[in-house]
């Protein structure tokens, strides 16, 4: 027998959905109209912001440090790590940039089914990236962006409420998992421009690291990144665990 609690889960994550849905055609018109593109340029920034942060933090689960990023108007980003010397290591650290915002999108869907844990989240985000811009950020675009981007999700968690943290999160989980798509030709690129000068892929890293051509790697990291991906939207679309018959204790 459902109860009240279930239909009130199964209401949040049609919302989840409704969201995850209108993500989808808003973020489509935005690319495929000219005139909408420049509000699309935050997204831009967000989805380098993570890609950045994947590589730091594969630095610092491989044992290593995070030492800075810089994040420039133009888009592109520059995070430098300290780790080990080892083959492994090295490919590892390169790979967090390419299947982190896929992951990030995952775990923004599973959260993002309840309002509660989705303002949670948002608030744990903020403060990530508030310790972040101490700790690493260091040119100034990447400070006012970062700084910025930390003070909307905290003001999204502890001001706007659960119901808006749910959707703002939906809706950045969707945002990072159409990044993986539309930036998915540096998977296959050799180079990487970026404002501080012309530099290796993370996939030519990755294939330095541990041999093999760069594109073997970039196929790899394409296939990690839409199985987090699915992993992350079926859990939209996954049906709330209903409580069984007799389940409660009733005086």
């Amino acid at each position: 027998m459902s109860g009240p609690a279930s239909s009130v889960a199964d209401r949040e994550q049609g919302i989840a959905r409704l969201v995850f849905v209108v993500s989808l055609l808003a973020t489509t018109a935005l690319y495929a109209l000219p005139p909408l593109r420049v509000l699309a340029y935050p997204l831009l920034l967000i989805s380098t912001l993570v890609h950045e942060m994947g590589h730091g933090l594969a630095a610092v689960l491989a044992g290593g440090e995070f030492v800075s990023f810089e994040l420039y108007s133009d888009g592109s980003g520059v995070a430098r790590t300290a780790v080990a010397d080892s083959r492994v290591t090295r490919a590892v650290v390169a790979a967090g940039g390419l299947v982190g915002p896929s992951i990030a999108a995952a775990v923004s869907f599973l959260v993002g089914r309840r309002p509660g844990p989705s303002r949670v989240f948002l608030t744990v985000l903020s403060v990530g990236l508030l310790s972040a811009l101490v700790l690493v950020v260091r040119n100034p675009f990447g400070v006012i962006f970062v700084g910025s981007f930390a003070l909307a999700l905290g003001g999204l968690a502890l001001k706007a409420g659960s119901r808006a943290a749910q959707i703002a999160l939906v809706f950045l989980g969707t945002q990072l998992g159409l990044s993986v798509f539309s930036r998915g030709d540096y998977l296959f690129s050799d180079r990487a421009a970026t404002s501080a000068g012309s530099m290796p892929s993370d996939v030519a890293s990755m294939s330095d690291a541990l041999l093999l051509p760069y594109w073997v790697w970039g196929f790899v990291c394409g296939a990690i990144s839409v199985a987090a991906l699915i992993v992350g939207a079926r859990a939209l679309w996954r049906k709330s665990a209903r409580p069984l018959d007799g389940g409660n204790a009733r005086v």
